[in-house]
């Protein structure tokens, strides 16, 4: 049995509760967060045995094999390089960090120190995705020669989340000041994991532009400063010479989160979607070429993140994606920061 500590108690906890919840190989035994006196409430209300106040204190105690870090993205990085120097295995939210230096920095430690590494990107999830990627692997596609990849999200035109004017779970996306990196920090990192996992190749340029849209008088709401960027739009090389287009945006009217990616070859064809709840594959292949036809895919049940990470302190293999995959895609992001910055594309060292 897998000892688990959850560190951090936040919004996001709950789904990790979820998930390893239903895994019989582990358990959830602690909780600890910085807010003095939150992780006892969420142990109390949620059955956990354990809380802490802060990671020190459950470091103290160590009755743990393993850590869901699920707490802010800021302290992804220091939180995470303790776990690792006390020899604990790290399930981490995504992003791992907020530039590649910083990422790389807790890929080494965690490979240096033999521990299994993971990272939540959750769109992993999707059987749509997985089998896409089995089948561009297989060759059924041919040469990949255009790839179309989006997120799209539209909570900052519709309430069905919540209204972002005055709500901070949400105002703080919006503002450098408060940490947030916009839209391309935010879910950057999965539409870039799913455009090149589902293409089964690396991006070898890009040539992004970041916008930010005017949202309140003076761009600013209380403490606010509403300066991060809302829509990123790339275009990008593959490795393979392929072409490829990528969206993400909070402007997105009439989608809630859904993430899309059409993969285009010489001898066919594959449509992935998925809100992070259901997916569809749909392919155009052989005859259906000539007329433009796309049929459904039967789609196979699919292992998903904490499933791999519980397999990967079973066998000992570390499971994906890993913290240099989670590393990789920040490489990306850093890029598309410069490239928007300096208006010119950059090459992918």
């Amino acid at each position: 049995m897998r000892r688990l500590l959850l560190l951090g108690t936040g919004g996001i906890a709950g789904q990790h509760m979820e998930e390893f919840g239903q895994l019989s190989e582990c358990r959830i035994v602690a909780c600890a967060d910085a807010l003095p006196g939150r992780a006892a409430a969420y142990a109390e209300k949620n059955g956990i045995a354990h809380a802490f106040d802060g990671l020190d204190a459950a470091l103290a105690w160590g009755e743990f094999d393993a850590a869901i870090n699920a707490t802010p993205d800021g302290v992804h990085k220091d939180t995470t390089l303790q776990l690792i120097a006390a020899g604990k295995h790290v399930f981490c939210e995504k992003p791992l960090a907020p530039n590649h230096a910083d990422a790389l920095e807790m890929t080494e430690a965690a490979e240096r120190a033999g521990l299994v590494n993971m990272v939540n990107l959750t769109y992993r999830n999707s059987p749509a995705l997985q089998l896409a990627r089995q089948m561009v692997e297989a060759g059924e596609l041919g040469d990949l020669r255009h790839v179309e990849a989006s997120y799209r999200q539209s909570w900052l035109v519709g309430k069905a989340w919540g209204d972002w004017r005055t709500m901070d779970q949400w105002l703080w996306r919006l503002s450098s000041e408060h940490g947030s990196t916009g839209v391309l920090g935010d879910v950057g990192i999965h539409i870039l994991d799913f455009a090149t996992y589902g293409a089964a190749d690396g991006i070898a340029s890009l040539n992004a532009e970041l916008v930010t849209f005017p949202k309140a008088e003076g761009d600013r709401i209380g403490k606010y400063r509403l300066d991060a960027n809302d829509s990123v739009a790339m275009t990008a090389r593959f490795g393979s010479g392929a072409l490829a287009t990528i969206l993400a945006t909070r402007y997105a009217t009439g989608h809630l989160n859904d993430l899309e990616l059409k993969l285009h070859g010489t001898k066919g064809a594959l449509w992935v979607e998925t809100n992070g709840k259901t997916s569809s594959l749909k392919g155009c292949f052989g005859k259906d070429i000539d007329d433009a036809v796309w049929r459904d895919i039967a789609l196979k049940e699919t292992r998903r993140n904490a499933r791999r990470f519980i397999d990967a302190l079973t066998s000992g293999i570390n499971g994906d994606p890993s913290f240099r995959r989670a590393a990789d895609m920040q490489k990306l992001i850093d890029a598309a920061f410069v490239s928007s910055a300096d208006k010119q594309p950059v090459a992918i060292g």
